[in-house]
């Protein structure tokens, strides 16, 4: 069996044959689908004409366009011409804002299911697959000479992968961006109860907010631009996981449970399927590359290294500190942890709120790139079309998150869907296959390891939601803790006590 528009020669071994026959039911699989939508027409920008030959003269972006499609720079490429871009300082912020996001609050119950060791770990190896395969994404656009993930996937895979790239690069930060606004709208209706007394509904702040923060630094159209706002997010970062480790020295009255420091724990496939979902910015990559100033190969691998190690050192410290003080009672939402009337945790909240603010218009940014691909061949458009992207898609974002309760199930299927394919499976494949290299040779291994770690997170994640969604899924919002309401009883007894003396 031979690959069509590859020259090279496939030994006849098993795991040869295998992935084969996976690449081949994939493509019958896309093709399939494809039919249905034969007659639409796309425009990506900076599209190559390929020796696949499967590009009809219909279509706009077959035309070649080499003033919007460079090839990306190699090492020896570092001239001394200083195109518009950011630093990498400002694109590192945007990256570990990015991969930080709203999974945050999520990692101290990873540990919890992991156990405390295992759980350590699995930190560790997914950081170093993520930042391998982010590389990986980025070689692939260099060997197909694309600067965007669709058009690199329809050099690859033609019509039917430009379509499927488009639809999971809509879909992830779309899904993204509604649970950043319910968590907006869940946790500043608890904050402004416990300070000011008022109770606001929810819809009222999710509208407020897009309305004066989250849309306006949407609007920006570099998004370098959003450099200082990452850094922001990150000082909040920082100051969370001070509250956590604060609390944790400050909190007798929560107890340790006899699991607590287990080497591992009975639920590690769902702690691997957190973590791996928790560490993956592959979507919005190609926007941070081209937005770089001077992207050499060694610029975005030192940005690349630098980003998402950061990014799971913050995420790993912050779960150790919210796992070891609440143990065995850590929740999937570690914010749920604290009690209503603990003013710091309520500043806790309030700063995460801000955080996923500040993490929204990189993900919008990623969205409206992918619709414009799609409508227009042009490298920048007019204003007009740009605002008109942007506030649709807000106000799309907006009106789904206003009748949607419970996040938690649509966003473990969108990282089991979505995110896992895009991160690990897919930026694999299309290094395998552009590369004139024998499947099985030596420089195919990381490839291919990243290739079947991506299989095995999506089989797992996929087999938990099933379990979920089996078990039945519910949502409770503001339920207080066993240990927060045993000590307002020990406070309200104190007070009465005290009140009787007085007396």
């Amino acid at each position: 069996m031979t690959i069509k528009g590859n020259p090279r020669k496939l030994s006849h071994t098993a795991a040869e044959q295998l992935y084969v026959t996976f690449r081949s039911v994939t493509r019958q699989m896309t093709s399939t689908t494809m039919d249905f939508i034969s007659d639409v027409k796309f425009s990506p920008r900076s599209v190559e004409d390929t020796s696949r030959s499967c590009c009809p003269k219909s279509w706009s972006f077959c035309e070649r366009r080499d003033h919007e499609s460079p090839p990306l720079k190699e090492d020896g490429d570092d001239d001394k011409e200083q195109p518009q871009g950011g630093s990498m300082a400002e694109i590192s912020f945007n990256f570990i804002n990015s991969i930080i996001g709203s999974g945050l609050i999520g990692m101290p119950f990873a540990i919890r299911q992991a156990g405390l060791g295992v759980g350590i770990l699995l930190f560790l190896v997914v950081g170093l697959a993520a930042d391998y395969s982010v590389l990986l994404l980025i070689r692939a656009g260099n060997l197909s000479r694309t600067l965007s993930y669709q058009e690199m996937m329809f050099k690859v895979f033609g019509r039917a992968g430009f379509v499927l790239a488009t639809l999971l690069q809509f879909l992830l930060p779309f899904l993204t961006m509604v649970s950043y606004n319910v968590v907006i709208g869940d946790t500043i209706t608890k904050v402004l109860t416990r300070f000011a007394g008022v109770t606001v509904h929810r819809d009222i702040i999710i509208l407020a907010v897009t309305a004066l923060v989250t849309l306006p630094l949407s609007l920006y159209r570099n998004i370098d631009k959003l450099g200082k706002w990452s850094g922001l997010s990150i000082l909040l970062t920082f100051f969370n996981i001070v509250v956590v480790y604060t609390r944790l020295a400050t909190s007798p009255s929560v107890p340790t449970t006899a699991d607590a420091y287990q080497l591992y724990n009975n639920n590690i496939p769902q702690g691997l399927g957190l973590v791996g979902i928790a560490i993956v910015c592959h979507h919005n990559s190609f926007v941070l590359y081209s937005s770089l100033s001077r992207p050499t190969s060694r610029r975005w691998r030192t940005v690349t290294h630098v980003s998402v190690f950061t990014a799971t050192a913050i995420l790993l410290t912050f779960a150790l500190g919210g796992y070891l003080t609440f143990t065995g009672n850590t929740q999937g939402d570690i914010l749920e942890n604290f009690c209503l009337d603990d003013d710091l945790a309520n500043v806790a909240r309030l700063a995460f709120a801000v955080i996923v603010m500040m993490t929204y218009p990189l993900d919008c940014f990623v969205a409206r790139e992918v619709v414009e691909n799609v409508i227009s061949t042009e490298d920048k458009g007019p204003f007009w079309r740009h605002a008109l992207l942007t506030v649709t898609i807000a106000a799309a974002i907006t009106g789904v998150s206003m009748i949607t309760d419970c996040v938690g199930i649509v966003m473990e299927l969108n990282g089991v869907l979505v995110a896992s394919p895009l991160a690990f499976i897919i930026p694999a494949v299309c290094v395998i296959q552009l590369r004139t290299d024998p499947i099985l040779s030596k420089a195919n291994i990381g490839p291919l390891m990243v290739l079947f770690f991506g299989l095995l997170l999506t089989m797992i994640g996929l087999s938990t939601v099933v379990m979920e969604i089996y078990h039945g899924v519910s949502c409770n919002h503001g339920e207080e803790m066993a240990y927060c309401k045993a000590s307002n009883n020990i406070h309200s007894v104190t007070q009465h006590i005290t009140k009787r003396g007085v007396s």
